[in-house]
């Protein structure tokens, strides 16, 4: 069994020891799994410990910054040890404290500072570290061959994608939101600092205006085509279908991942060009929605439910048969439903005067091959909406549960 370092609660401060100190509360928590909580405001911090990672269905912030890493290191307790490090730094992070004891100024003046300095003076805006584990990482280095999850499968090849081997994949994911994004890059850049000669960044992406909504608060974000995206999708307020859809269970695998969930990124570049030159009528037919409302066509509201039985006058289907809402719907599906964090990219241009952007998709599911790839590949076979979009990048990541206290660690049930 791996132990957690205990010079690593030292890091924590006072906030670490108050967390000890409500241990049994923290226990009750992942008996009775209370609702998730949230920042009140768009400043203040996000609890980081609890039944299951927080960033999953607390009310999605502005900003994101995603990283895979490849782990370089061959020692396994080297490894463990960075996962504690970590820890500390994110519990500190989130809280709105510095990523580590000394902070970016307080420590010896000779020796690299404890935190790299650039989020000195700003509020935590809701931060939130959530981490997953890629399939690569159950390949026998580290001995965790037996514990990878058969819901871990490696995703198929889809239809109508090109992916970039260097932007996909990785042993190790993180994914900061925040409604600052200067504190999502701050966490981000000082985990991958602690991580220095034991992780290298493979790929990472930054994503402004949130495309999904996880709260029935939030209204409903706008993609850069400019619809109302993932209406239909999982909301915290759904308790029995998170249950049902969101968080594993005992006995769906190892009892590692009880309470976690399986994350699936799609980095999909957009034609925007293109786009923007076609009719709205035909951009409407593509979605099966109304622009302007999101409602879906022949009814007068977001949320309305499509009514995929309808005909127009000339007998055609009002929500035609190729149209996006139609192959995503539940009900074309077996009930299966995803909760979606998405976020708009721009990474500048691609040298022809075209701009490099699109949606970065990530969606959190019980079980992707009961999920995800089914609902993939029927878009991929069949969604008029192809035309205008490529998967380019992919990831699959198991996201293990929350952290009970200040005693625990990413991976601790992982690598005990």
């Amino acid at each position: 069994m791996t132990k957690i370092n205990r010079r690593r609660l030292f890091g924590l401060g006072a906030a670490g020891v108050a967390a000890v100190g409500t241990g049994a509360y923290a226990t009750h928590a992942l008996l009775e799994g209370p609702p998730p909580a949230a920042a009140a405001s768009t400043s203040d911090p996000v609890p980081f410990y609890g039944e299951h990672q927080a960033g999953i269905v607390t009310p999605a912030q502005d900003r994101l910054h995603f990283v895979s890493f490849d782990v370089t290191t061959k020692k396994r307790a080297e490894l463990v040890d960075m996962l504690q490090e970590w820890t500390v730094a994110a519990a500190r992070m989130t809280q709105g404290k510095d990523a580590g004891t000394f902070g970016a100024v307080g420590g010896a003046i000779e020796a690299p500072p404890d935190d790299t300095g650039e989020a000195l003076g700003l509020p935590p805006s809701g931060l939130t570290i959530t981490i997953g584990f890629g399939p690569s990482l159950f390949d026998g280095r580290f001995g965790l061959g037996a514990k990878r999850p058969a819901a871990l499968a490696d995703l198929p090849k889809f239809p109508a994608e090109d992916l970039l081997a260097d932007i996909s994949g990785g042993d190790i994911c993180v994914q900061a939101c925040a409604h600052d994004p200067q504190i999502a890059v701050h966490a981000i850049r000082n985990l991958a600092r602690i991580g220095f000669g034991k992780v290298s960044v493979r790929w990472s992406q930054l994503g402004f205006g949130r495309t999904s909504s996880t709260s029935r608060a939030q209204s409903t974000a706008r993609n850069l085509m400019g619809f109302k995206d993932g209406t239909n999708n999982l909301k915290l307020e759904d308790a029995a279908l998170l249950r049902q859809q969101l968080w594993a269970a005992p006995g769906d695998g190892p009892a590692w991942m009880d309470g976690g969930s399986y994350m699936v990124t799609r980095k999909i570049r957009m034609n925007i060009e293109t786009w923007d030159r076609t009719s709205l009528s035909e951009q409407q037919q593509i979605f099966g929605r109304d622009k302007g409302e999101g409602a879906p066509l022949g009814g007068k509201h977001e949320f309305d439910e499509p009514d995929f039985a309808a005909k127009g006058a000339d007998g055609t289907p009002t929500i035609a048969v190729d149209a996006h809402v139609r192959l995503a719907h539940p009900s074309s599906h077996g009930g299966a439903r995803l909760l979606r964090r998405g976020y708009n990219y721009v990474d500048g241009s691609d040298g022809l005067g075209r701009l490099d952007a699109g949606l970065f998709f990530i969606a959190y599911q019980r079980d992707p091959r009961k999920q995800f790839v089914p609902i993939q590949m029927e878009l991929g076979r069949t969604d008029s909406l192809n035309e205008y979009i490529k998967h380019v990048s992919s990831g699959l990541f198991a996201c293990p549960p929350g952290l009970r206290d200040a005693g625990d660690y990413w991976g601790r049930t992982l690598f005990a």
